[in-house]
């Protein structure tokens, strides 16, 4: 699975530094960024990017796309 564009999308758009919402989901900033950019892989239900999410106000399911060539499309 890859992280949706609704997710990356609400991420850059986020009052909040992306660094602030990885220390209030619980995870180093630096891990965000490869997550993001794809360097590191996401797991389906990868919990890192489910709090995440939460951080951003995203249900669980809109954090992933199931599409294979990654972002799902949406904006």
């Amino acid at each position: 699975m890859k992280i949706s564009r609704k997710f990356i999308e609400a991420l850059k758009l986020s009052n909040q530094r992306s660094y602030k919402i990885a220390l209030q989901a619980g995870i180093n900033p630096s891990t965000l960024s490869k997550l993001v950019c794809g360097i590191e892989k996401a797991k389906p239900n990868d919990p890192r990017v489910i709090s995440v999410g939460k951080v951003l106000g995203l249900k669980p399911e809109e954090c992933f796309s199931s599409k294979e060539g990654g972002f799902d499309g949406e904006v």
